[in-house]
């Protein structure tokens, strides 16, 4: 056994790329070698913003011999009443490229077939790898592909160099006049020059000795040690440390290949600026970590990380304060600028800004968001109607700042910003910023009633709009994030616990546009489908009972907390000794009762004990039911529901429900009806398994 490496040289891939390519290169090689029985032990994938390297450890030097059965033809279609091959036959080995003398009759459990057998002996690894290998390059995908010069095949950047060894051999690729080798390149600016690898086991050391730390893990400890070490040799304030936001951190990673941290400082007067700007104009623009004391404060402090190592500290650090300087002059104008026009004075300039073409403005769309703000404060919280109407108004006017221009991810965070400078209250200011919450999937909700009815507002004013202009997300195309908003919508609901009606809502929507839209139950109903959809995956996707999920969803979901209630009921009644049995016997009355509408039941028309006895137990589990159901007490209504199981498995055993008089037949049938009904108040418990 002989490890594999494989590096492709590039010029400098984005940031982005990286990650995703490499996960390819590993599943695509895993899934090659699989179909050409190559065994091998464990896939390791490092890359730099300038190479993608896979190493395979201890991959076979040749496929097994292996014995094939391929089967043909039935004998009988093989060969004619005389035994002479027939056209299928001939075509059979032809298509397998032997000779008739060669195919077998063998026996199967359907009868007597052709069969070839053939003794395949295994090709050499070295043999296939140059195909394999090839096949993982082209088929790298990114973000976006671009050819380069007379290149026929995309790729992230320009291809420079190829480097791939099995063991000690050099395994030939051609690639667009490329030529494979063994040799690999140093760090661009501190060892830009070839050298040979002499192993795949040393690759890594001999890359770190030129300057280039290939595994992105280990950089990236590497750059947490230099930001760290930065800020301890610059800064006096001992408390000092850096504010790590993890994404970042992954950014510069995969921005470098040996980093370097050098701490600089800006003038105390930037941080008159609020701190998301600070934070955005060092992170968006420069990739700088911001500086903070102990409590968690800012200061006038920054760190960048170079990719070349530093020999002028001073020298660097001087020229990256310039370049932030000049940004945070920048984010300071447009600060000042915007507040000396207060947010409500831009309101009509929304106009100006269009939503979708076919729905409007976001003038337009403010309007319907106040109103429908309005509609859920007055049903969820009356007494927060106002402050919520107000934050509706205001929530989208810093869309025409220029701060929020420059810096579109500060969308709710300026505006929260201005509307304190314009001495709105704290509670209208917060809403602001947080009617954006959750910003994506497993991201901070908002924490007050304020920002979450505001946000529901404009989500579902969204969900609305495009479902009836008939902008439906497909499986590969989701343009408004739809499937995104819908469940920000389920989390808010859930956590702050509202009751809800989601086919109210959507109803009062689709109204607020008027012509604009087609307003249609069907619409509703699409639009209720699709947040279904959202809420079962979300439900299972977070530790759910996938069968409690599908036995509430399929009989009703309109109220998302109540059918979590549901859910929760059903969790709890399954593991109860009688419930399987329950849920077996209704699985049997949906069965029986499937096209039966009718409930009403004549007690007359009774003749065994056992029908007057599930008649009476019944009656009386439905009086308990009743209660507890309104109140939402789904899981004591189920144990109530329990007291059904004896006399149903009586019922069942004793009394034949399709009797031959019409009248008594329909009796039965009605009854067991009506006890199905009672059951689906709270869910279809037919959904559970039973086994």
């Amino acid at each position: 056994m002989k490890n594999i490496l494989f590096e492709i040289g590039t010029e400098e891939l984005p940031a982005g790329f990286l990650r995703p390519v490499l996960d390819q290169l590993r599943d695509n090689f895993t899934q090659k070698a699989a179909e050409l029985e190559l065994s091998h032990g464990e896939i390791g994938v490092m890359g730099t913003p300038r190479r993608l390297a896979l190493l395979v450890a201890d991959c076979i030097e040749k496929q097994e011999d292996r014995r094939e059965e391929l089967l043909g033809p039935s004998k009988q279609a093989g060969y004619d009443n005389d035994g002479n091959p027939t056209k299928a036959a001939v075509g059979f080995a032809r298509s397998k490229g032997c000779e008739l003398p060669d195919l077998k009759i063998a026996q199967t459990d359907k009868g007597e077939y052709l069969m070839l057998v053939r003794e395949v002996v295994g090709k050499k690894t070295v043999d296939l790898l140059p195909d394999l290998l090839h096949s993982l390059l082209l088929g790298c995908s990114f973000a976006k592909s671009m050819r380069w010069g007379a290149n026929r095949h995309p790729f992230g950047r320009p291809i420079h160099w190829l480097l791939a060894l099995y063991g000690d051999t050099v395994i030939p690729i051609e690639h667009e006049g490329i030529t494979s080798s063994n040799t690999s390149m140093g760090h661009r600016f501190m060892a830009n020059s070839s050298f040979v690898i002499e192993s795949c086991e040393s690759y890594e050391q001999q890359l770190l000795e030129a300057d280039v730390i290939v595994d992105p893990q280990k950089r990236r400890e590497k750059v947490l040690e230099e930001i760290s070490r930065a800020v301890v040799e610059y800064m006096d304030n001992s408390d000092a440390r850096v504010a790590v936001d993890d994404r970042l951190v992954d950014t510069v990673t995969n921005l470098v290949e040996s980093p370097y941290g050098v701490c600089g400082s800006f003038e105390e007067k930037f941080l008159e600026l609020p701190d998301e700007v600070l934070i955005t104009s060092m992170r968006e623009h420069q990739k700088y970590f911001p500086v903070v004391n102990g409590d968690g404060s800012l200061q006038p402090a920054f760190v960048a990380v170079n990719n070349t190592r530093v020999v002028d500290t001073d020298l660097t650090r001087t020229g990256h304060e310039r370049v932030l300087r000049a940004r945070l002059e920048d984010a300071l104008f447009f600060f000042n600028s915007d507040r000396k026009t207060r947010l409500v004075d831009s309101y009509e300039a929304l106009s100006g800004i269009i939503f979708q073409n076919k729905l409007g403005t976001m003038l337009e769309k403010n309007e319907r968001i106040i109103k429908l703000t309005t509609l859920l404060a007055e049903q969820l919280v009356p007494e927060l109607k106002e402050d919520a109407a107000k934050a509706a108004k205001l929530c989208k006017i810093d869309l025409l700042s220029d701060m929020v221009g420059e810096f579109p991810s500060l969308q709710g965070t300026m505006g929260a910003a201005y509307a304190v400078s314009d001495g709105e209250q704290e509670t209208v200011a917060l809403a602001i910023e947080e009617h954006y919450m959750p910003k994506r999937a497993g991201a901070e909700l908002p924490s007050g009633m304020t920002g979450a009815l505001v946000g529901l507002a404009d989500r579902f004013d969204t969900i609305a709009g495009c479902f009836g202009i008939g902008e439906v997300p497909t499986g590969t195309a989701d343009p408004f994030g739809l499937r995104r908003l819908s469940l920000a919508c389920l989390h808010i609901i859930e956590e702050k616990g509202f009751t809800l009606s989601l086919s109210e809502v959507i109803h009062k929507a689709l109204a607020l546009y008027g012509d604009k839209v087609d307003a249609s139950g069907k619409t509703v109903e699409s639009i209720i489908t699709f947040i279904q959809g959202r809420f079962v995956n979300d439900q299972v996707g977070t530790g759910s009972d996938q069968e409690a999920v599908d036995a509430v969803t399929s009989v009703l979901f309109d109220d998302v907390n109540d059918s979590i209630s549901r859910i929760r009921a059903f969790e709890a009644i399954k593991s109860e000794e009688a419930f399987p049995v329950l849920a077996s016997s209704f699985k049997r009355i949906r069965n029986i009762t499937k096209d039966n509408r009718s409930t009403e039941i004549d007690e007359n028309l009774f003749t065994e004990d056992q029908e007057r006895n599930l008649k009476q137990v019944f009656d009386q589990v439905a009086d308990e039911m009743s209660p507890l159901v309104d109140k939402g007490e789904y899981q004591q209504a189920l144990q109530t529901m329990m007291q059904l199981k004896e006399p149903v498995d009586s019922f069942f055993d004793d009394v034949m429900v399709m009797a031959d008089d019409d009248k008594i037949r329909q009796n039965r049938l009605n009854l067991l009806t009506a006890i199905g009904d009672l059951i689906l108040q709270i869910g279809d418990i037919s959904k559970m398994h039973t086994d």
